[in-house]
């Protein structure tokens, strides 16, 4: 009786498809890439508003997107590389740089109001946190207009060093944002601890809203949720008019999604100071 062979498997015997090693080669194209372009400053921010949304035609502030580009001045998705970073020195660069436009577009507009991104990660980061203080030094109002936004995810990974660091920070006037709220496993019993001002309440929810039962009991309590912390409400990834009434009608504070702006990097307070002079 012939024994039985089990079939090869590329991930036991070493070997790997075709398929693989070529996602392999352009993840690490992509990522040398990326390198390359923060060395040289190959970047820019792309801004999208945050309505009011009980006065729509009013933005609260702007959202601020690092953008990053390959040598023939094109995008390079954050899709490709964002999950590869997170962790290295890359990601934590990839912050600095988001940062350090912001504060420079702070420091140019002084009614401006805008949020960056953040990893947890990035408050040990000295080069990251020198960035920081270079522009809270520069600009003695920039500190109140900064909001620094930090993902559910990343948050809850080191909780205690983000506590100490907000409390520090929002005695100096910076708000902070809890990042996709609802879209992980939250300990809620770290809210308390955390003081975050805003809290975005992911985009899953919020899509499509205005029709699905299921989101809208889930949204309503994450709205009471924030309510009973004291914390601002923004809804992400509206984009419909139908969704953005529900959203007004159950008390959320701000609205945010293509329906009021898509991301530009053409900075929107200027473009309406030429509307106004023309």
């Amino acid at each position: 009786m012939t024994a039985y062979v089990p079939p090869r498997n590329p991930s036991v015997d070493g070997l790997e498809s075709p398929f693989v090693v070529a996602e392999d080669l352009r993840t690490r194209e992509t990522l040398d890439m990326v390198r390359t372009a923060l060395d040289e400053r190959r970047a820019m921010l792309a801004f999208q508003p945050v309505v009011q949304s009980r006065m729509t035609n009013r933005t609260a502030f702007y959202e601020g997107f690092i953008r990053i580009m390959d040598p023939q001045g094109r995008v390079l998705p954050a899709r490709d590389f964002m999950h590869a970073v997170e962790t290295n020195e890359t990601g934590r660069k990839i912050d600095c740089l988001a940062l350090e436009l912001s504060l420079a577009a702070l420091a140019e507009e002084p009614g401006l109001r805008l949020s960056v991104n953040m990893s947890a990660r990035s408050i040990g980061y000295p080069a990251w946190l020198a960035t920081l203080e270079r522009g809270l030094r520069h600009d003695a109002t920039i500190a109140e207009r900064l909001i620094l936004e930090i993902t559910e995810s990343s948050a809850m990974l080191m909780p205690d060093l983000v506590t100490v660091f907000m409390v520090e920070m929002q005695s100096r006037g910076i708000c902070f944002a809890l990042d996709d709220f609802g879209s992980g496993y939250t300990a809620f019993r770290y809210l308390k601890d955390f003081y975050f001002d805003i809290i975005k309440i992911d985009g899953t929810f919020i899509r499509g809203i205005s029709s699905n039962p299921d989101n809208q009991v889930l949204a309503q309590a994450l709205v009471s949720i924030a309510r009973h912390f004291d914390m601002f409400t923004v809804a992400e990834s509206v984009e419909s008019a139908e969704d953005a009434r529900y959203l007004v009608d159950i008390g959320m504070d701000c609205l945010q999604g293509y329906y009021f702006g898509v991301p530009t990097t053409q900075a929107p307070w200027k473009t309406s100071k030429l509307a106004k002079l023309a």
